[in-house]
């Protein structure tokens, strides 16, 4: 059976109602929950983007059960690996080991305000591999130096530790990440029901391990609302991750686009409120081999309808898969 997750999307949403949302998630009996990691939003019409790790570290005192896991963090610009490892290894500690470290090879909408530049995406997946090693000597305890091709560490040790390590999901959307995911990570990350995905990752060491999807939804009794929604902040979506990975701000993708109209997002997002257009999308998923899908409600301030709604009849039809 499929996973069900839900998405505490900082792109949306202020860090208190966040973590309301996901209290809320939890009662409602979802199995698991990610959180986005962004410096901005996407487009202005979202509006916002607090920090995530201050948001995680609430959310698991807020709650009691439900697991946690970033969706995805880059390692690479904002953020040290060093440092990473650290905050993953606190969250650890603070969930009581419902943390899960999600890592990607990030965009430049986020990382760019570090002022690092934004090289090619073959050096950016040199950057993850490399961090990826660095987060996991850490994790393992005992004292690290290094001096790679990008970072150094410097006699660092992690003081505080957990028992066992949080799991490393590592995002892929082509080949080359798909490798890195597969001898590296313990689950795979990914935003498209792509079979040849799970199948690259299960070739280079991921056969077996857990594969994690994410699909935007736009509940709402109005359906002609719904897409009108998604068509005003989640549109961003249609430029594919190749497009999506490079702009460096909101207003570039308001104008990337300008000529999306809301017809062209109803066949990847479903909009209203029919749970089998919900369940046919996760099939799609499951088919493709993937193990959990986190779903992301479009709208910060639509949460609380979509959370008694998934209760009622969604997650119901979601568990006959």
């Amino acid at each position: 059976m499929v996973q069900i997750g839900y998405t505490m999307m900082t792109e949306q949403a202020g860090p208190r109602d966040l973590v309301d949302h996901l209290v809320g998630a939890e009662r409602a009996g979802f199995d698991f929950s990610v959180v986005s990691d962004h410096y901005q939003p996407w487009l202005d019409t979202q509006g916002h983007a607090p920090y995530a790790w201050s948001v995680l570290g609430a959310a698991a005192q807020a709650t009691t059960r439900i697991p946690l896991m970033t969706y995805v963090t880059c390692p690479t610009f904002r953020y040290h690996p060093a440092v990473v490892a650290q905050k993953a290894a606190t969250m650890q500690l603070l969930s009581g080991g419902r943390f899960r470290l999600g890592l990607g090879s990030g965009e430049n909408l986020n990382e760019h305000v570090v002022g690092a530049g934004w090289p090619s995406a073959h050096v950016r997946l040199e950057m993850l591999e490399e961090a990826v090693g660095v987060i996991r000597a850490l994790l393992a305890g005992g004292r690290v130096s290094h001096h790679g091709a990008h970072f150094d560490v410097e006699d660092a040790v992690l003081w505080d530790l957990p028992d066992a390590p949080p799991p490393i999901g590592i995002a892929a959307s082509g080949p080359r990440s798909c490798e890195i995911a597969g001898r590296y990570g313990d689950l795979l990350v990914a935003v498209e029901p792509d079979r040849d995905l799970v199948a690259s990752f299960a070739a280079n060491g991921g056969s077996g391990k857990p594969c994690v999807g994410q699909l935007p939804l736009c509940h709402d009794t109005d359906r002609e609302a719904a897409v009108a929604r998604a068509h005003d902040q989640f549109r961003w979506a249609v430029g594919g991750w190749e497009v999506n990975a490079e702009l460096p701000g909101p207003a570039g993708f308001a104008a990337a686009t300008r000529h999306t109209r809301p017809e062209d997002l109803t066949d990847t997002i479903p909009c209203g409120d029919d749970p089998e257009a919900v369940v046919e999308a996760v099939r799609a998923y499951a088919d493709a081999g993937f193990t959990e899908v986190a779903l992301v409600q479009i709208g910060g301030e639509h949460q609380r309808p979509f959370l008694d709604w998934a209760e009622t009849r969604l997650l119901p039809a979601l568990r006959e898969l």
